[in-house]
């Protein structure tokens, strides 16, 4: 993982990788790609690096080996990402990641965790758009968003730095306020 050339045009980065939790839906792939592009971070998405290392689709995998070993995946993608000492990178994870306690240590050992949050209805109205959510395969797939943000909220908030609901934001407000957060907190170069 190579760091980028300093680059005048960009804002000064925060001096600590940045890494997005929250919700399907919450905006943790928009919104990490407008941060790496400001910041001049690589962006590191762990669903894509899950399915690369398994070789399938994540659909396929919840299918064929089910939603633990999904979690596995995922715990060995952030293992690996702390193993190479990741670096001025935008991390964005999965929804569920935070559903396993010994992600919680490894999310904060790679970087300042932000949660990107939004209201019930606009998450539905965002995630029904797409038909690949494994976990929304479900007879009600609004019960099941209902159900699943409730039990995951407490989990995001106790892992969570700091907090961008992104209900009313534009992608390019909530990156802006988590640069300037982690700046003030890390310090920027």
């Amino acid at each position: 993982m190579s760091d980028l050339p300093n680059n005048p045009a960009l804002p000064p980065a925060p001096a600590v990788n940045i890494v997005l939790i929250g919700f399907m839906g919450s905006g943790k792939s928009s919104i990490g790609r407008i941060l790496a592009t400001k910041l001049g971070f690589q962006l590191l998405d762990t669903d894509a690096l899950v399915v690369e290392a398994a070789g399938m689709q994540i659909t396929e995998i919840f299918a064929q080996k089910g939603e633990g070993a999904f979690r596995d995946y995922e715990s060995r993608t952030l293992e690996f990402l702390r193993d190479r000492r990741a670096s001025r990178a935008v991390i964005a994870t999965g929804g569920g990641i935070v559903t396993q306690p010994r992600n919680v240590p490894l999310l904060h050992e790679l970087g300042f965790v932000v949660l990107l949050s939004a209201s019930e209805e606009v998450i539905y109205e965002r995630v029904s758009r797409n038909r690949a959510r494994p976990l929304l395969h479900t007879e009600n797939p609004r019960e099941t968003v209902t159900q699943l943000l409730a039990s995951r909220a407490p989990l995001y908030d106790a892992t969570a730095d700091f907090t961008v609901d992104t209900t009313y934001k534009t992608h390019t407000q909530a990156a802006d306020a988590i640069i300037a957060e982690a700046c003030k907190r890390y310090g920027c170069s």
